[in-house]
Formats: structure tokens, sequence, C-alpha cells
């Protein structure tokens, strides 16, 4: 490489081995339309904590997974006769031990390289906590940006300019983007940043910015990374979060992938959302308010994860389902809970390649509750009870203060535990008044109808 000014560097950018006469059909390009990868937080071997203990879990696939989707980024990349792919930032997944993630992921850049795209990479706040990261050597063609300031990258065989800065340590706060360079002339300019903008649920406020700061620079494109769900923030300019390239546990549902742009004579052609992921989570609402009975329920979440799996398209499912509504057969879906997820879980086998992570019951009752009340009010007295202990959190609170700690210290160490007892547990407390009112009910409501 070459300096062509101030913390700007004119990139080589070369065609791949064979000549361009020899390209086939999707190889084949005119020097004014450029094809551009935007990929962020493939978190390469991020450990799955906890999912060893789940009987059935396709645990080994699902580790593999941020792999075997990068293996597809590359593949389609290739295909598609991309120029420039952009990686920004969280490559890896925090101090990682093992040296074979790296070099895993310097063996698909070469293989992006060898095929003639540049590569830019951008180190974010999982990749600054990997002192291994900063030893790892990247292939020719591939360029890692620099922590110390932003700098710009010249590619002239494309007509682009990339600008970026990687992170010095994994908690910045500062507004990187504030410091970002004015557009280089006659170009199409990408800024390259890892941040949560203004900030985004689950994650944190890194490298703070608002869109105003984003577009004020004056840059056609802004490929983003951090936030693990796709996102269009703004389409003039365009602002981009492409979302993680593979989900990897219930919180991170749908399709992942990566952004894939092309632009023709400095313009936006189009910004298209490119699904590489080989596991897909999902989280199944399933509507009971119609079902009469436990076995209506069941078969309700069966077509919905039927559903799951046909719009998969053979990926691997791993599914919570959460069954929802007002329903007669709400009192029968708590008190036969483990056997109706036993069953779901027996029936997954014939619905296709799928996981059900966890079965959980959030219906309503259908009961003429105020009838009951009116009919038996020595039942009414104590709904009324749960009902407003539920609806108070403050008096829930008191309640185990002032009655069940005590009960607390009668149980047996066993009870205890992190699997026993916990009166101090607000949650634990609502599951309890459920779980007592639905047993009442059961034993008691019709009796209280007749």
């Amino acid at each position: 490489m070459k300096v062509a000014g101030d913390n700007v560097t004119a990139h080589p950018y070369s065609l791949p081995r064979e000549s361009k006469s020899a390209r086939t059909p999707s190889r084949q390009k005119t020097c004014n339309l450029v094809k551009i990868l935007h990929a962020a937080d493939l978190h390469i071997d991020s450990p799955l904590r906890g999912l060893v203990q789940y009987e059935g879990a396709p645990w080994e696939q699902l580790r593999q997974a941020p792999r075997d989707a990068l293996r597809n980024l590359v593949n389609e990349a290739i295909d598609e006769g991309v120029d420039l792919a952009l990686f920004a930032g969280d490559i890896y997944d925090g101090n990682w031990k093992d040296f074979n993630t790296g070099l895993f992921f310097s063996a698909e850049i070469a293989r992006l390289t060898e095929a003639g795209v540049a590569v830019v990479v951008l180190a974010g706040n999982h990749d600054a906590e990997s002192k291994i990261t900063k030893r790892l050597t990247l292939p020719a063609n591939a360029v890692r940006l620099g922590h110390d300031r932003p700098e710009t990258l010249r590619f002239e065989g494309l007509g682009v300019a990339v600008h970026g800065q990687s992170y010095a340590q994994p908690d910045i706060t500062d507004n990187l983007a504030r410091h970002y360079p004015d557009p280089e002339p006659g170009v199409f300019n990408i800024g390259l940043l890892h941040t949560a903008l203004t900030g985004r649920d689950g994650h944190e406020p890194y490298a703070p910015c608002t869109l105003e700061d984003l577009t004020n620079k004056g840059y056609d494109y802004w490929a983003l990374g951090h936030v693990h769900r796709r996102e269009v923030v703004s389409e003039s300019p365009w602002v981009v979060f492409p979302g993680n390239l593979q989900g990897r546990h219930a919180k991170e549902t749908g399709p992942k992938g990566y952004t894939l742009l092309t632009v023709e004579d400095d313009e936006v052609i189009s910004v298209e959302e490119r699904h590489v992921d080989v596991a897909r989570w999902t989280r199944c609402d399933v509507d009971a308010s119609g079902a009469g009975s436990s076995t209506d329920v069941l078969d309700l979440a069966q077509a919905a994860l039927g559903k799951a799996v046909d719009e998969a398209e053979g990926r691997t499912v791993a599914a919570r389902v959460v069954i929802t509504g007002t329903t007669d057969a709400h009192d029968a879906l708590l008190s036969e809970h483990e056997e109706l997820e036993a069953d779901l879980r027996a029936r997954s086998f014939e619905i296709g390649d799928l996981w059900i992570e966890k079965f959980q019951i959030a219906t309503n009752r259908a009961l003429d509750l105020a009838g009951l009340r009116e009919s038996v009010p020595a039942i009414g007295a104590v709904l009324e009870a749960i009902a407003a202990l539920r609806d108070h959190p403050d008096e829930l609170v008191e309640l185990h203060g002032a009655t069940f700690e005590s009960l607390r210290e009668r149980l047996p160490l066993a009870a205890r535990g992190a699997d026993g007892i916990d009166p101090k547990s607000e949650p634990a407390l609502r599951n309890a008044l459920e779980a007592a009112e639905a047993r009442l009910l059961t034993i008691m409501g019709e009796g209280g109808r007749e």
C-alpha cells in the first residue's frame, strides 16, 4: 500500500487470479458497478453456556453454527462476485483461548481475497478483549483498521472510500463517529462503526452517537455493527445494522445474515438482506383462546412448530413454545404441564429438524370468576386476596418478608437451594400464587357453579 494523504491509504484493489475474460457471468462486472458485503457480530466459537444440560439439545450443531454461517457467507460472496467485504466488529467472542478460532477466520478471509474480494475488518468490543486477536495476521488484500484514530482506505479500482476505527479496549464510551474524517471527493464513502447509536435493548451503549452525527458526515452508507437484530435506521443516507450472522440463543430469533449493497456510478442501487444462518431460533406464541382441552392446545402447538420448520427452509429449528390466551384448558395446562411438554417433544420428531428449547404456559382462565366469587364467598375472598397480591408487587414483597421468611427457616436444606423454594423471589411467589389459584379452582370451581 502507499500513503495517499494524512491517514488516508490507497488500497491496491486487485482482480481475481483468473483473467477478467475467463470469469463466469456471475463474476463479470463493469467498472462502475460495485458489490459490497456488510456483515457484523460473527461471534465465532461463542460458548453455549448451560446448553449441554438440556436433554436432546443439538448443542454440538449449535456450537458449530457460527462457523458454518461464515462459510455460507464466503461461498455466497464468491458466487455473487462481491468486490468488497466489510466486517463491522465482534468477529470473535471475548478473550477466546483457542488460537484455532482466529486461524479459522483467517482461512475464510483468505478464500475471499484469493477470489479478488478486498476485505476490511474492524475490531469491536468483544474483539478488543482478546490478546490473541492483536497478534493474528490477516491475509494479503485484507486490512484491520487501527484503533489510535479514525483512518480512511481508498479503493481506487472500485471508487470507494472506507472510514473507520477499531476499539482499543472493550468499553468505549467516546463518540467515535464525531472524529471520523470528511468524505473523500469523487468516490462512494462508507463509514464503518461499531456502536449502539443512542442505545438498543440488550446491548451496551458503546461508542454512543446520534443518527444526526452520522448523517451530518456526508457519507453515502454507514455500515454498523454491535446490534444483533437487523435494522435499517435510515435510507437517506443508508444507515444499517445487518444483525449477527447466526442466532446463538432464544433471544436471537428469526433469520440471520448479512447485507449486500450494490452501487452504480456512486449511487445505491439495492440494499438486500441475505440469510446464511444454519440453525434458527424461534418463539412460537400459540393462542389457545379457542381450545377446549389440553389436546387441542397440543394440536395448535404442533401446527405452529410445523410452520416454523417450513419457514426455516431446511435449517435446524430451536423453538421456545409459549401458550397464551384465555382458555377453558387453562387449569389442565397448568396441572399437566410436564406431561404435555413430554407429549409435544415426542410429536416434534415427526415435524422435522426441530428441538424444543422450552415449553411455557402463559394462559388465562376462562371461568366466570365474578359468578364464582358471588356464589361461594369463601372462594371469592381467597381469589380476591390472590388478585390483590398479584396486582401489587409491593404487598407481595411485604408478604414474603413478614410471613414466608420464617417458614423458609423450617425447610430442609435441600429445599433451599437454587432449584428449591425462594420466598424472596417475586417471580417465584407469583408462580406460587398462580399454582394456588389453579389448584383451588380445579378442586372447588365446578362445585361452586352448581
